[in-house]
C-alpha cells in the first residue's frame, strides 16, 4: 500500500509541476508528461521503478482515452465526411504502413515489426492539431477539413490495430487463425452494440437519471466503461476495444454530453499518467548514443508522412497548396502512436534499441508539430507558385467587391451575428463588406446577393483589399479572442482612427480588447442577462418606462458610446429624466480658450462633465494631442455641467 501511494504521489507531483511549466510556454502537455517519465523513471533518477502498478495505471489511461473516442464517434458525421475519412484517411494510413514495412525490411527487421511500427508512426496528434486548427480559424478551410477527416480515420484505425498488433507476436501458422477469430469477435461485438446495445443503454440511463444523483450517474458510467472493457478482455480482445464500444453505445443517446463532462477528469488524469509511464521507458543515454539513428528516423517520419499526405490529397482533387498544407499538418506523430508503442513493447515485437529510437523520434516530432504548422503558410508560398496566384485572385475578388464602396462597414465573420448585423445596416442604408472563412456559407450567401466574400480578416492584406482605408467602422462578430486580437492589431496599424466594435464571449475579455485598440466591446454574457432582466421585469408588472430607464442606465455604465444623448427641441423632459446625462457638441473657433491645450489640461471633470469624443476633420481624434481650431468636442453631463464645460472650452472660465 505504501509503495502504491508513494508511486501515485511522485507521479502526480512531478506531472503537476512540469505541466504547469509547459502550459506557460504554450507547449503540448503530452511532452511534459513524457519528460516527467523520462526523468523519474528507471532509466534516469529511478524514483519510480518499472512495476505492475505503473502498467495498470497506463492501461486505465488508454481505456478512458478510447472511451472518449467512442463518445465522439458519430455515424452521421462519418457519412457526411465519408469521402475524406474513408478515402483520404485510409490512403494515408495504409500507405504509411506499407512504406514502414518496406523500410523495416530494408533495415533487416521482420515485416511484422515494420507493420506494428508503421501503425504507430502513421498516427498524428488529434489533441494538438484540432486545437491549432480552432485557434487559427482554419477548421472550415479545405486543408482543415482534410486534416480533421484523416484524424478521424486514424482514431477509428486504432481499434483494429489494437487487435492486430498482439496477434503479430504469434507464429506464421497461428497468425491467420488468430486474426480471423479476433475479427469475428470484434464484428459480433460491433453488431450487438449497433443493433441491440443502444436501445438497452438508453433505457438503462433513463432509469439511472431518474435517481437525480450525480454520484450514481458517475458510478454508472464507470461501471459501463470498465465492465465492457473487462468483457472484451475475457473474450480475448483488448480492454481498449471494450471502452471504445462503451463510448459508441452512449454517443447515440441524449446523455452523451453529460457523460463526456463527468468522465473528462478521470480521462485527463489517467491519460496523463499513461504518458508518464511511456516516458519512463525512454532511455536518454541510449537515445544520445543512437542520436544519428534518431535524426534519421525523425527525418524519414516527417518527409514520408508529408509525401504520403500530399500525394493522397492531390489524388482526391486538392490543389498543390492545399495538399502541401495537409501534409505539413499531418507529418508529425501523435498520442496514439505512444499507445501502440506501449503494446509493441509489451508483446516484444521490436528490440529495445529500436523502440527507443522510434519513441525519441515521435517525441521530437510532436515537439516540432506546432512549429511546422506555424511555418506552413510561408513554406507553401515559397514552394507552390500557384498559391501566390490564388492568393492574389482572392484579394482581387475582395478588392473588386469593395472598390465601389466607401464609408462602409467591414464585418469580420458572417455567422448568425454577422448576418443579423448586416441586415440592420442594410435597413439604415449603410453598405457593408463581410469576410468569412466558411466556403459553403460564403457561396450560399453570395448567390442570395449578400455582400460577403471568402477571406481571412486576420491577414493585413485582406483588410486592405476590403477597403479599410475607406471604411467608417470595423466590426468583429466572431467570439475567437486570439483571432480578434490579430484583427485589432492589423486594423490599428492600417487605420489608427477607425472605430472598431468587438464581440466578446466573456466579460474578462473586455479589458484585453480595449487595451488592444477596440473602440467598444460588447460582452455576450452582459447582453443576454440584460435582456433576460428586461423581459422578467416587464412580466412582473414593472412599468415599461422604468424598465427602459433601467436598461439604459445599465448599458450606459458599460458602454462609453451609449452614455447620454443629444437633446433636441422635440425632446420633452419627464420628471427624473430632466437631469439625465446628455451629450453636447462644441466646435472650437479661432479665439477659443482650449486651443493648444490637451483635454486633460482643461480639468473638465471638476465641472461634472467628461469628454465623450474628440472629432477632427470628421475622424476620431485623440485626448492627448493639443486641440486646434475646427475640432469638435463632445461633452457628456447634466445640463448645468455642460454649460460650465462649454464656458471652460470657449472662455476659460
Amino acid at each position: 500500500m505504501d509503495s502504491a501511494l508513494t508511486l501515485v504521489l511522485i507521479l502526480l507531483a512531478s506531472a503537476v509541476s512540469v505541466v504547469v511549466a509547459f502550459r506557460a510556454l504554450n507547449l503540448p502537455p503530452v511532452l511534459g508528461y513524457l519528460l516527467v517519465g523520462a526523468v523519474i523513471g528507471p532509466q534516469a533518477l529511478n524514483w519510480v521503478p518499472e512495476s505492475e502498478a505503473a502498467r495498470h495505471l497506463a492501461e486505465f489511461g488508454v481505456v478512458f482515452l478510447m472511451f472518449t473516442i467512442g463518445l465522439e464517434f458519430s455515424l452521421p458525421r462519418l457519412f457526411a465526411m465519408k469521402r475524406i475519412v474513408f478515402g483520404l484517411g485510409a490512403v494515408q494510413v495504409v500507405a504509411t504502413l506499407v512504406i514502414a514495412m518496406v523500410m523495416a525490411t530494408g533495415f533487416g527487421l521482420p515485416w511484422g515489426t515494420g507493420f506494428a511500427l508503421g501503425g504507430a508512426l502513421s498516427m498524428s496528434s488529434t489533441a494538438v492539431l484540432s486545437r491549432l486548427l480552432a485557434d487559427r480559424q482554419e477548421l472550415d478551410a479545405r486543408h482543415g477539413q482534410e486534416v480533421m477527416g484523416v484524424l478521424l480515420f486514424q482514431d477509428i484505425a486504432v481499434v483494429p490495430l489494437l487487435i492486430l498488433v498482439p496477434a503479430l507476436s504469434q507464429s506464421a501458422g497461428e497468425l491467420m487463425g488468430t486474426l480471423v477469430l479476433a475479427m469475428v469477435k470484434a464484428a459480433v461485438a460491433l453488431v450487438v452494440v449497433v443493433f441491440l446495445g443502444q436501445r438497452l443503454m438508453r433505457g438503462w440511463f433513463f432509469v439511472v437519471a431518474r435517481g437525480k444523483s450525480a454520484e450514481l450517474f458517475i458510478l454508472n458510467v464507470l461501471l459501463i466503461t470498465l465492465g465492457l472493457a473487462w468483457l472484451t478482455e475475457q473474450a480475448g480482445l483488448s480492454l481498449a476495444l471494450g471502452a471504445f464500444l462503451a463510448g459508441m453505445l452512449i454517443s447515440e443517446t441524449e446523455y452523451r454530453y453529460e457523460v463526456e463532462e463527468d468522465i473528462k477528469p478521470f480521462r485527463d488524469v489517467l491519460l496523463g499518467l499513461f504518458f508518464v509511464t511511456i516516458g519512463m521507458f525512454l532511455d536518454v543515454r541510449l537515445v544520445v548514443a543512437e542520436l544519428p539513428w534518431v535524426a534519421l528516423v525523425l527525418t524519414l517520419l516527417l518527409t514520408s508522412k508529408l509525401g504520403v499526405a500530399w500525394g493522397a490529397s492531390r489524388l482526391f482533387g486538392s490543389s498543390q497548396g492545399t495538399a502541401l498544407r495537409t501534409g505539413l499538418w499531418l507529418c508529425a506523430g501523435g498520442e496514439f502512436g505512444f499507445v501502440l508503442l506501449a503494446q509493441i513493447r509489451q508483446e516484444q515485437l521490436a528490440q529495445p534499441q529500436v523502440l527507443q529510437v522510434v519513441l525519441a523520434a515521435l517525441v521530437l516530432s510532436l515537439l516540432l508539430a506546432p512549429l511546422i504548422v506555424q511555418a506552413s503558410d510561408r513554406i507553401v508560398l515559397r514552394f507552390v507558385a500557384s498559391e501566390w496566384l490564388m492568393r492574389s485572385m482572392q484579394l482581387t475578388q475582395i478588392a473588386a467587391r469593395s472598390m465601389g464602396t466607401e464609408k462602409h462597414a467591414i464585418l469580420c465573420g458572417y455567422g448568425r451575428t454577422g448576418q443579423h448585423l448586416a441586415r440592420f445596416l442594410e435597413q439604415e442604408g449603410i453598405s457593408c463588406m463581410a469576410l468569412d472563412l466558411d466556403p459553403d456559407r460564403v457561396r450560399e450567401a453570395a448567390v442570395a446577393g449578400e455582400s460577403v466574400t471568402f477571406g481571412d480578416c486576420a491577414r493585413k492584406e485582406t483588410l486592405v483589399a476590403a477597403g479599410i482605408a475607406r471604411a467608417n467602422v470595423l466590426v468583429i462578430t466572431f467570439s475567437d479572442r486570439h483571432a480578434a486580437q490579430r484583427v485589432l492589431h492589423h486594423a490599428r496599424e492600417l487605420r489608427p482612427d477607425i472605430p472598431i466594435v468587438v464581440r466578446a464571449l466573456e466579460d474578462s475579455d473586455v479589458e484585453k480588447f480595449a487595451a488592444a485598440g477596440a473602440t467598444e466591446v460588447v460582452p455576450e454574457a452582459l447582453e443576454s442577462s440584460v435582456m433576460l432582466a428586461t423581459h422578467a421585469l416587464a412580466l412582473l408588472g414593472v412599468p415599461m418606462s422604468r424598465v427602459i430607464r433601467r436598461l439604459r442606465e445599465l448599458r450606459e455604465q458599460h458602454y462609453v458610446l451609449l452614455r447620454g444623448f443629444f437633446h433636441g427641441a422635440s425632446d420633452v423632459d419627464h420628471g427624473d429624466e430632466a437631469d439625465q446625462p446628455r451629450l453636447h457638441a462644441i466646435t472650437l473657433t479661432s479665439g477659443s480658450y482650449a486651443l493648444g491645450r490637451a483635454v486633460a489640461e482643461l480639468e473638465l471633470d471638476s465641472l461634472g462633465c467628461s469628454v465623450s469624443a474628440v472629432r477632427r476633420r470628421g475622424a476620431r481624434g485623440s485626448n492627448e494631442t493639443p486641440l486646434v481650431a475646427g475640432d469638435v468636442i463632445v461633452l457628456l453631463g447634466i445640463p448645468s455641467a455642460l454649460a460650465s464645460g462649454e464656458k471652460r472650452l470657449l472662455q476659460g472660465k
